[in-house]
């Protein structure tokens, strides 16, 4: 056994002595120290292999009373909305001489198969991801964990976070417990559950959180395996507390269902739940959340720094609040805006109906203009497009 082999095992141990405390209601042990290589350790080693997935299962069980299995009939199959396929590793790329695109297996229409969601409240609220709802199927059926089925009434819809609630009309189902913010790190452990898979155990996939604030400040990222059989289940830590619903979000956009194309990439997010209560009533209520624009097209800002608006879109928040072509935007909500990027970053936190003060330049005038967004998006320059040939080669990760 390696040197780095041992400390990894050691660290696995240590980690899965607190999971199996947790899950047996004891108080976690001390830490345990890394074993020397060759050393009496090696056997504490060796046991850490067998201990870790136990613990991530007892991790799981706390969760599973509350996770459901989703499954949709009928709706009308939209090509366009298929998000955009990455390229073959060692392809030159779409559209370029020599190059094809293929689409990652396991990715195909939505709403082929079952898929995964959670109890969010006793009285028969479910969240789950939209992904399963791009073809507005009419039939949706919920199986809870005691094996019923029953049927669900589609609600509200996030279309930034790819959220949706669900109603059934049971009482007494189990809500789990969540994570709070303050208890979130970045490199602890996360499993992702599913149970779209049809299987009689849950599919379960170990990781690490990878980062925090991802896409607009919206998710957390993880390298659990994620996959249309659990979009919609919950990512959990250690004790089997929601850090959140895992979901095929992109940090490029890409429509209802962009995302899926970090399938099996190692990249993945889940929408935190903590925080999330009055996003989630305004879904119980049927209210639709949509991205926020501004109303502008926009242009660099020149030498000075700012972003200069090129357009402005008709019957948009822009033009009703006033802003005018060729002002130049320098600060989002007191925050200066350094370019293009930066102000799609900015706006991108923001949903419709949100009011935002900007900062603008208009010929030797500084102006504060208050501008209610409008629903949909901007015409700013978006990242690269993802492609799986990797690091330095045409935007990979």
């Amino acid at each position: 056994m390696t040197h780095r082999t041992a400390i990894v095992a050691a660290c696995l141990f240590a980690a899965a002595g607190v999971l199996a405390a947790a899950a047996s209601g004891a108080a976690p042990s001390a830490p345990v120290a890394p074993a020397a290589p060759g050393g009496a350790g090696e056997g504490s080693a060796a046991d850490a292999y067998l201990l870790a997935p136990k613990a991530f299962r007892a991790a799981v069980g706390r969760v599973l009373p509350s996770v459901v299995r989703i499954e949709t009939y009928g709706g009308v199959f939209d090509p366009a909305k298929l998000a955009p396929t990455p390229t073959r590793p060692g392809s030159r790329g779409r559209g370029r001489p020599g190059g094809r695109s293929r689409r990652i297996r396991a990715v195909g229409r939505p709403g082929e198969g079952p898929t995964t969601g959670l109890v969010i409240a006793s009285d028969g609220y479910i969240v789950t991801s939209t992904f399963e709802f791009a073809d507005a199927p009419p039939i949706i059926t919920v199986a809870l964990a005691d094996g019923t089925r029953h049927v669900a009434r589609l609600l509200g819809h996030d279309e930034t976070r790819k959220l949706c609630v669900l109603k059934i009309d049971v009482e007494g189902l189990p809500v789990p417990a969540t994570v709070g913010p303050d208890d979130l790190r970045v490199g602890q452990w996360a499993v992702s559950v599913g149970v779209g898979y049809g299987a009689e155990d849950p599919a379960i996939s170990a990781g690490i959180v990878s980062a925090t604030g991802r896409v607009f400040g919206r998710a957390v990222q993880t390298d659990a395996n994620l996959s249309p059989a659990n979009y919609g289940g919950p990512l959990v830590d250690i004790d089997g507390r929601v850090i959140g619903m895992c979901v095929p979000l992109s940090p490029r956009g890409g429509g209802a269902l962009g995302g899926v194309q970090w399938y099996d990439s190692g990249i993945g997010f889940a929408v935190p739940l903590a925080g999330l209560e009055d996003v989630l009533e305004q879904m119980k209520r049927g209210e639709m959340i949509r991205a926020g624009r501004i109303g502008v097209q926009v242009a660099p800002g020149g030498k000075e720094g700012g972003v200069g608006v090129r357009e402005i879109v008709p019957d948009s928040g822009a033009a009703d609040a006033g802003l005018q072509k060729d002002d130049v935007i320098l600060a989002f909500d007191g925050q200066t805006v350094r370019d293009v990027t930066h102000l799609r970053q900015l706006v991108g936190r923001h949903v419709a109906g949100d009011t935002v003060t900007l900062t603008v330049r208009r010929g030797e005038e500084e102006l504060e203009i208050r501008v209610t967004l409008s629903a949909g998006e901007d015409q700013m320059p978006a990242p690269r497009p993802f492609n799986l040939e990797g690091p330095g080669r045409d935007g990979g990760p």
